[in-house]
């Protein structure tokens, strides 16, 4: 299956494949140090990280297990994030995530909440799972306000790519 949102629209946001062409205005998120100040094992140069997250989000996309979409704002055609459904292992257990990361310059303007919860909606509506998780650094506090606003619950603690995170949790 592959999990894909392309095409889905909230009142701000339509939801786009990801592209090489969105490159360069996605960058700017790894310029910015708060965007990685949460996960140990990124590389610390730009180019070098957005290369690296393109490159896993379109071996998701060719193997079927979900992926980050282009988030684009209605109205102004500018990228605002991206947010997904993506296939994970944690635990050793096979979970659908919904992971979503935002631009600096839109933080604290509701994207992430929007586009989470239309990710949520899709994979209920769709019966793609009985359950949906959120992994999110111990630390990042506005990931967690995403989460619990999309109703999630903090379902344990654990590591997660060498990395202390809660998985956050909703069930159909």
């Amino acid at each position: 299956m592959n999990y894909s949102m392309e095409g889905e629209e909230t009142e701000r946001l339509i939801f786009k494949k990801l592209t090489m062409a969105y490159f360069e205005d996605w960058l700017p998120f790894h310029q910015e140090p708060k965007s990685s100040e949460f996960w140990t094992g990124l590389p610390k140069n730009p180019k070098v990280a957005c290369t690296e997250q393109f490159q896993r989000i379109f071996e998701r996309y060719e193997k079927g297990l979900g992926g980050m979409h282009a988030l684009i704002e209605i109205k102004t055609k500018k990228l605002v994030g991206i947010c997904g459904l993506l296939v994970q292992i944690v635990d050793d257990i096979e979970e659908l995530e919904i992971g979503y990361s935002i631009l600096p310059e839109y933080w604290g303007k509701g994207y992430a909440s929007e586009a989470a919860e239309k990710c949520k909606a899709t994979a209920f509506k769709n019966q793609w799972a009985n359950h949906l998780i959120s992994i999110i650094h111990i630390d990042n506090e506005p990931s967690k306000k995403v989460a619990i606003k999309n109703g999630m619950h903090i379902e344990k603690r654990t590591l997660y790519k060498e990395n202390p995170v809660f998985i956050f949790r909703i069930d159909r």
